[in-house]
């Protein structure tokens, strides 16, 4: 026991490396472009999370919340979703709604507190997982465009955008200083159980001190860009109708992203019909 316990707990510090998380961050902005959900319109996707991200919060009836919840959640398996962004999502939800139970029982509450708290986990948890289905399916481009053609200002549209493209020179310059820390300071030992502990904190020290240079080596980097982009007519291109158009024409609905829709329907269709009758 104490052996699987060791190698264990092994296992679980040596994927918390920053080449883990930069790899399962890139994997999930990047990596995802050959689901099922990638291939899907980008206006069908936003017009699919409109309805999955607010309608939630305006029900309470369990039986409805509960479909939404197990139609986003197979959406989020077709859309192959990293490891480390599902942990989060499961932190999240339990950091939200998990802590409450517990208060609440060691407050005098009873398994009656369960049902309201059921309620507003399955909200959270629907919501969330609308959000990572369409997110991981969009690269910076079709995002844009889908903001755009349902009349987004085109420099938002282009921040998220431009967020998006500058996550792997963030995650790059994330790393070239980290290497720097490393190379000037001595890190702890990292054998045994109380070694991966110390070397953990170190890691986590040098994160913190880390974040002004890296925020620094980016502004000035986005500056370049931004430079750039003026260079290149970006103002212009932003306001030209024609080049808008062109950019746009694109964007086309197929059978697919019809059938994505009508299964959706078809399922919450379903839903209401097992509410009628409960």
């Amino acid at each position: 026991m104490t052996n699987m316990m060791k190698k264990l707990s092994e296992n679980i510090f040596d994927k918390l490396s920053m080449d883990f998380l930069r790899n399962q961050v890139l994997k999930n902005a990047y990596g995802n472009d050959d689901t099922v959900i990638a291939k899907l319109d980008p206006r069908i996707l936003l017009v699919w999370y409109l309805f999955f991200g607010l309608v939630p919060w305006f029900s309470n009836n369990i039986i409805f919340l509960g479909g939404c919840f197990l139609l986003v959640a197979v959406t989020t398996i077709l859309a192959k979703v990293a490891g480390l962004v599902l942990f989060l999502f499961l932190v999240g939800v339990f950091s939200q709604t998990g802590y409450l139970f517990l208060v609440s029982l060691f407050f005098g509450g009873n398994a009656e507190t369960i049902i309201p708290l059921l309620v507003l986990t399955l909200k959270v948890a629907t919501v969330s997982l609308a959000s990572i289905t369409v997110f991981s399916g969009l690269d910076p481009d079709r995002l844009s465009n889908g903001l755009m053609w349902f009349g987004c200002p085109e420099r938002l549209s282009f921040s998220i955008s431009y967020a998006y493209r500058i996550l792997p020179m963030l995650m790059e310059e994330f790393q070239n200083v980290l290497l720097s820390y490393r190379l000037r300071g001595k890190a702890p030992e990292s054998n045994g159980f109380i070694g991966k502990i110390k070397y953990l904190v170190y890691q986590i020290q040098v994160i913190i001190h880390s974040f002004y240079p890296l925020m620094l080596n980016t502004a000035k980097r986005s500056r370049t860009t931004v430079e750039a982009l003026e260079m290149r007519g970006y103002r212009y291109a932003a306001t030209n109708k024609e080049v808008k158009k062109m950019k746009l024409s694109a964007l086309k609905i197929t059978y697919d992203d019809l059938l994505f829709l009508a299964v959706s329907f078809l399922w919450m269709a379903i839903v209401a019909v097992v509410m009628s009758y409960m």
